[in-house]
């Protein structure tokens, strides 16, 4: 602890995506349109599973969880960097980028942990379809989840903790429009290696523990699928492509950030833009666009509104 009394840094600078001013104004639209556009479409199908009994399944129990974890997790950087492209300089407080660096960790491990659950759920559905509502039950699908977000907090305490007990007395410029272990690390006054290989080996594991594990379940998935009928295959794959596109979208950018540290900052910030904004953006088109139930419980979501409003 007598380290953390040698921190006199009381606030970082953002360099952001970039120095043009007129640039900034134009990403400020792009990105605050997408940003709607994420709490939109993941809001509808929070409601929607919410609203429409036919889908109080396993499977759409964790697609709202899902749904509510990218609007978290969008919300703990892009309101912040929205906000920065409107004033030249980016600041933010020590313990402000402390507590940013928390959450941004919470939310990403726990999708990576919600994600691994789900190709759990189809692994079940589809290889023990008899077993399936004894296996995947409210009160097992309820602890699942729990276990998700405790999972996710230990994870994050330790990154946090690893992060908070250097000491920073020097430059306060980070390299990123957002705070990350990784860019805050690099402004510690002291020796960062051992503290640097502990929190990529944390990251990187988790991600690429997750990813195979993702991966043996639709080997196991598609191998099961060969003995099924052409329209069971159809209706398995639809689901798990949707799920697979999801997977590598979110999983492809933090095994590559946390698996090679050492690349340049403006390749880290692009990606970073991925899976921050795109990927909880693509993730209700996913779900939606590929599957029928989800489109007619929002059809008989939006039929209701129409019934409601011509009662009033």
């Amino acid at each position: 602890m007598d380290e953390l009394n040698h921190t006199t840094v009381t606030y970082f600078i953002f360099l952001g995506l970039t120095g043009n001013q007129a640039l900034e104004l134009a990403l400020f639209v792009f990105f605050s349109t997408l940003y709607l556009l994420i709490l939109a479409g993941n809001l509808l199908i929070m409601v929607t599973v919410a609203c429409d009994r036919s889908l109080h399944t396993p499977m759409y129990f964790f697609l709202g969880n899902l749904s509510f974890i990218d609007i978290c997790h969008s919300s703990v950087t892009v309101p912040k960097m929205l906000l920065d492209f409107l004033f030249p300089q980016k600041t933010i407080s020590f313990h402000g980028c402390i507590a940013q660096l928390f959450f941004l960790h919470i939310c990403a491990c726990a999708e990576i942990f919600l994600l691994t659950i789900m190709a759990y759920d189809r692994y079940i559905a589809i290889c023990y379809p008899l077993h399936y509502l004894s296996f995947m039950s409210l009160k097992v699908c309820t602890w699942l989840v729990g276990a998700v977000w405790v999972g996710a907090t230990i994870h994050s305490l330790v990154q946090t903790v690893l992060a908070i007990q250097l000491p920073y007395c020097g430059p306060n410029v980070i390299d990123s429009f957002f705070c990350d272990v990784l860019p805050v690390l690099k402004l510690a006054c002291t020796d960062t290696y051992f503290t640097e290989v502990l929190i990529v080996s944390n990251s990187g594991m988790i991600s690429l523990v997750c990813f195979l594990a993702l991966l043996l379940s639709y080997v196991v998935i598609l191998v099961s699928l060969r003995r099924r009928t052409a329209e069971e295959r159809r209706k398995a794959l639809s689901t798990c492509a949707a799920h697979l596109f999801v997977v590598t979208l979110f999983l492809g950018p933090c095994l590559f950030l946390y698996t090679c540290p050492t690349t340049r900052s403006s390749t880290n910030k692009v990606v970073a833009i991925f899976y921050t904004l795109v990927t909880p953006v693509l993730n209700p088109v996913a779900y939606t666009l590929r599957n029928e139930e989800v489109k007619a419980s929002i059809k008989k979501l939006k039929n209701r509104k129409k019934v409601i409003s011509l009662w009033k």
